[in-house]
């Protein structure tokens, strides 16, 4: 429908049951678009470079004058006729930073996606800090390369940069996806060489027996100070709490290193684990796909050390089907700040809570274990990473080195 615009015209413009259109006879690609709400907007079309049909909301008529938006119609076709694209240089005005995609559109994706959508959220916003105001189509290569300098600078490890690049691909791979930018700006970036097999670290005996003494040590405290507590209250006539002395543990942290130590389990497995994974008839633990790394369910045998510590923890965890419940009763969430006190006070250095999983497959592959039986209890979907452990079996690297004496006697022969 064509007609020359004027208030009269625009007053007795109804609403229908679907959306329709008025356009200007006097100026071309102006039009008043009417749903069927009753609410009229102006808008203004044309063709771009690419002979593609585009169009500019100018806004309500409610909100502007016939003049005002006539006024803006031409701004907008004198811009085009300077080879600009007014539709595609307001989206790109609108366009979201990282922090509020991140926190918005995709943050709400990889929470309903991911087993761990609220960690991928957090390390976004902590690692790439410095590109939170930066719009998702001003992320370039040259920026996030230099992101990976400063970071290979202050002495991060390789694999730890890949993941964290990793994680913003994806995030502005989805971004792709959902067109809010045309196209990917770091497809070009190569991950960092890294030493796949690496230095493997796991407790000496030495080691070991001063954390089981410092959390012996750390268990005395913590009774030591209820008792001192209930002291303090019985003074003063307030009820006293539970003795601890009567318990088998104090607290969370040692069971949740010997369980470590004995299972290993990744951080946020034992986390998430609950009671109903624990079989004490077949002295399993079930640890669910929904869980794993993998996304695949493995089930652990547990050693006698492993049973009995999930047999008194129980008498004295809270009521959850959580076996670590936080304080709230959600998922515990760390045990950073007890576990560097425990390390310090056991003379533990260069040691971090996932190494109590490499001191687990370690201590297997040096007492003769196979490597695939390893791979199977590790939860590893490819024997490369159960790889790293090889080199510290005994028996399989003296088996080798043997073989060469079966030539011996053929060499002393050659050499004469």
């Amino acid at each position: 429908m064509q007609m020359k615009f004027g208030t009269k015209l625009i007053a007795t413009l109804a609403a229908k049951d679907k959306p329709y259109e008025v356009r200007d006879t006097e100026l071309p690609g102006f039009l008043i678009r009417v749903q069927p709400s009753g609410v009229q907007s102006y808008y203004c079309e044309y063709r771009n470079g690419q002979n593609l049909k585009q169009r500019v909301k100018l806004g309500r008529v409610d909100h502007l004058t016939l003049s005002q938006a006539r006024d803006e119609a031409k701004k907008v076709l004198g811009s085009v006729a300077q080879g600009l694209d007014p539709a595609k240089d307001r989206k790109r005005q609108r366009l979201m930073t990282l922090k509020a995609f991140v926190q918005g559109d995709y943050g709400d994706w990889a929470k309903a996606n991911h087993k761990r959508g609220d960690e991928t959220v957090e390390r976004l916003l902590a690692r790439f800090e410095e590109f939170h105001e930066i719009r998702l189509d001003e992320i370039t290569a040259w920026k996030v390369e230099k992101w990976i300098n400063d970071r290979k600078k202050a002495g991060r490890e390789g694999s730890t940069v890949n993941r964290n690049v990793g994680m913003l691909k994806a995030c502005l791979s989805r971004a792709v996806e959902w067109k809010l930018i045309e196209n990917h700006p770091l497809i070009s970036i190569k991950a960092q060489r890294v030493d796949q097999s690496g230095i493997v670290r796991y407790l000496t005996s030495e080691e070991l027996t001063r954390l089981y003494a410092a959390l012996d040590a750390r268990e005395h405290r913590i009774v030591t100070g209820r008792n001192s507590g209930n002291v303090w209250r019985i003074q003063r006539g307030i009820k006293t709490l539970p003795e601890l002395s009567q318990y088998p543990f104090a607290d969370y942290l040692k069971p949740m290193v010997l369980l470590s130590l004995n299972l290993g389990t990744r951080q946020g497995e034992l986390f998430h684990a609950k009671w109903s994974d624990v079989n004490f008839g077949n002295r399993t633990i079930a640890i669910r796909g929904q869980i794993s790394k993998s996304g695949k369910t493995r089930h652990i045998p547990l050693n006698q050390t492993a049973l009995n510590t999930f047999r008194k923890w129980k008498e004295v965890s809270p009521e959850s089907e959580l076996i670590f419940p936080g304080r709230t009763g959600d998922v515990f969430n760390n045990v950073k700040k007890a576990w560097a006190k425990l390390l310090i006070d056991a003379q533990v250095s260069n040691f971090r809570w996932h190494d109590m999983r490499h001191h687990f497959a370690s201590q297997l592959i040096m007492r003769g274990v196979d490597l695939n039986t390893v791979r199977e209890l590790l939860g590893h979907s490819d024997i490369k990473m159960t790889l790293r452990y090889a080199h510290l079996s005994p028996r399989v690297m003296a088996e080798a080195v043997a073989r060469l004496d079966e030539s011996k006697a053929v060499e002393f022969n050659y050499a004469n």
